[in-house]
């Protein structure tokens, strides 16, 4: 696995890539939401394509949408990312209402529904874009994010499951759009890939 670095990353790219403005399933504004009302977080769970679907389905999720984050290259194609030479990750953004317990209700739905032991990769998709990873931009949820990560390793423990939770768990990552077909692709393609699969075992919120 290529190992990537500020120096050896791919070259930024100048354009941003461009989505709708709408959510194509709950048709609220991508965009435009009043942050007093909405707090966000960026999941890297595997393939986005599942991992959007997840939250976009949740009742005090706001909005969704899909990108890369956590790595170097400013402004990625889909190919950049795959080509496993930006440090990004597959992220899904999610809008959600601002609660700490709301928080806690998402990042359950995160760490339920993969396998946050695998490195870098989740299940049959390889590579550093399909790590898991937690990126937010407040220092609250940065903290609940770490202790809701160790109380599911000591599930996991209780479990006879282990393997150490290798979830990245940052500040401040930016986030890039990805192309507009990835948004909510599984709403415009029903019976397009999907890899999510978690270990069967419940985090207690």
């Amino acid at each position: 696995m290529i190992e990537v670095n500020k120096n050896s990353a791919l070259p930024d790219r100048e354009n941003e890539i461009q989505i709708n403005e709408y959510h194509y399933v709950n048709k609220n504004s991508v965009k435009n939401y009043h942050t007093d009302n909405y707090s966000e977080v960026f999941l890297g769970l595997g393939c986005f394509w599942g991992a959007e679907r997840l939250f976009w389905e949740l009742p005090y999720v706001h909005i969704t949408s899909v990108g890369y984050g956590g790595g170097f290259t400013k402004n990625p194609t889909y190919q950049d990312i795959c080509s496993g030479k930006t440090g990004h990750a597959e992220l899904v953004k999610v809008v959600f209402e601002k609660q700490q317990n709301i928080f806690k209700k998402v990042l359950k739905v995160f760490f339920e529904n993969h396998d946050p032991t695998q490195g870098m990769r989740q299940g049959n998709d390889i590579g550093t874009q399909y790590r898991s990873c937690i990126y937010t931009n407040n220092d609250v949820y940065h903290d609940l994010s770490i202790s809701l990560l160790k109380e599911y390793q000591d599930t996991l423990e209780k479990n006879n499951f282990n393997k150490l939770i290798t979830t990245e768990i940052k500040m401040n990552e930016r986030f890039f759009n990805a192309e507009d077909y990835h948004q909510q692709y599984l709403a415009k393609n029903p019976q397009g890939y999907c890899g999510i699969q978690g270990l069967g075992l419940n985090l207690d919120i």
